[in-house]
C-alpha cells in the first residue's frame, strides 16, 4: 500500500506566495524560498508551487522562483503555472522542478499531456484539474486560467482523457471549497479516484485535521494538499502526520 503524501502548495503572483478564497481576494503571505526552507525541514513529503497568473498573463512560469525555491529543497518539487509547451517543461526540469503541472495548456492542446509523458515520463507530468459545481449539482465543470474561464468540459471526462495521454498525476482542486476550510469536497474526489487509476492529490477546503482522513479514507485521495491551514501554522506537518497515523491512515 502506497504512503499518503502531505504536500503543502505556494500560490505565487508576481513573486510573492499568496491566498485567497475561491481564487480571489488574494492576500501576501512572504517569498517562497522561505516558505520551502520552512517545509522542507518542516516534514513535508513534496511542495507544489502554482504561478498562478502566469496563464492569464501570457508569461512563462518565473524560473527564478523555481530555481530559489528548488535550491532550499531535498523533496521533490512540482511546478505550475505558464506551461504552455513540452519545451517549457524540459526548462521547468532543468530548473530543479522535479514535475511540471499543466493546466490551461492541456485543455486548450491535449497533445501537450502526450508529448510530455513521451518525452520525459509519465512520472514527470501532473495535470491539475480546477473543478466547480455544476447549478443542481449535476457534475462539476473544468475550470482554465487560474480558474477565471468555464470550459464547460466534464471533470470526471477531462480526467479519464488525461490519464489516457500519459499523465502520471492529477492535481485536482475544488474551486468551491478553495481557501474555505470547511472541508475536502468529497463527492468531487470519489468521483475522478472511481474513475482514474493514477494518482489523485486532494487540494481545496482543508480546515482541520479530521479532513485529511477523509479526503483519502471516504475521497480515496492518494495525498493531500493545503496551503493557508500549513503557511499560518495552524496545523504543523507533523501533528498532522501523527495524527492521521492514529486514525489508520499510512503516511510518510
Amino acid at each position: 500500500m502506497l504512503r499518503t503524501r502531505i504536500i503543502p502548495c505556494l500560490d505565487v503572483r508576481d513573486g510573492k506566495v499568496v491566498k485567497g478564497v475561491n481564487f480571489v481576494n488574494l492576500r501576501d503571505m512572504g517569498e517562497p524560498a522561505a516558505h520551502a526552507r520552512f517545509y522542507n525541514n518542516e516534514g513535508a513529503d513534496e511542495l507544489v508551487i502554482l504561478d498562478i497568473t502566469a496563464s492569464k498573463e501570457a508569461r512563462g512560469t518565473l524560473m527564478h522562483v523555481v530555481e530559489s525555491v528548488a535550491n532550499e529543497l531535498f523533496i521533490p518539487l512540482t511546478v505550475g503555472g505558464g506551461v504552455r509547451t513540452a519545451d517549457d517543461v524540459r526548462v521547468l526540469l532543468q530548473s530543479g522542478a522535479d514535475r511540471a503541472s499543466l493546466n490551461t495548456a492541456a485543455v486548450e492542446n491535449p497533445g501537450i499531456i502526450s508529448e510530455s509523458a513521451e518525452r520525459f515520463g509519465s512520472q514527470c507530468v501532473v495535470v491539475a484539474i480546477d473543478a466547480r459545481s455544476r447549478e443542481g449539482g449535476r457534475g462539476w465543470d473544468v475550470y482554465t486560467y487560474g480558474g477565471r474561464k468555464s470550459t464547460g468540459r466534464d471533470a470526471v471526462e477531462w480526467a479519464q482523457e488525461v490519464e489516457r495521454r500519459g499523465a502520471g498525476e492529477i492535481l485536482l482542486t475544488s474551486m468551491d471549497r478553495d481557501g474555505t476550510q470547511i472541508g475536502f469536497d468529497i463527492a468531487l474526489l470519489r468521483a475522478i479516484t472511481s474513475a482514474v487509476s493514477i494518482p489523485v492529490i486532494a487540494s481545496g477546503g482543508a480546515g482541520e485535521k479530521l479532513h485529511f482522513v477523509e479526503a483519502v479514507r471516504d475521497g480515496g485521495a492518494d495525498a493531500v494538499l493545503a496551503a493557508s491551514l500549513f503557511h499560518t501554522q495552524t496545523l504543523r506537518i507533523p501533528e498532522l502526520k501523527d495524527y492521521m497515523k492514529t486514525m489508520g491512515v499510512a503516511v510518510r
